[in-house]
């Protein structure tokens, strides 16, 4: 399994029409193959900061999903929008445990 940990910053004058995009993207990337996770949330003590957390089955299906013609428009869409800072982190994950 391979999980994405990372974050970005938008404008908070930018953050209401953000919202609708990144949740276009979040629906669509959800019903992608491989795909066992994928979520953008407002951190609640830094206005603008987004943090992202993703699960995928194997690298490949990463790989795809960057492909995607969703990606391809969230990828314009968020640079008209402003987004900065962005940080992400791969991790290749070879077991689990509950907490």
């Amino acid at each position: 399994m391979i999980v994405v940990v990372g974050s970005f910053r938008l404008p908070v004058a930018h953050l209401a029409a953000a919202r609708a995009a990144m949740a276009r993207v979040m629906i669509a990337t959800r019903a992608e193959v491989g795909c066992l996770a994928y979520a953008y949330a407002e951190d609640l003590l830094e206005p603008g900061l987004i943090r992202v957390n993703e699960a995928w089955s194997t690298r490949e299906a990463l790989a795809l999903h960057f492909e995607q013609p969703h990606m391809i428009e969230w990828k314009r869409e968020r640079a008209d929008f402003g987004l900065t800072d962005r940080v992400m982190t791969a991790y290749e994950i070879s077991g689990e445990e509950s907490l």
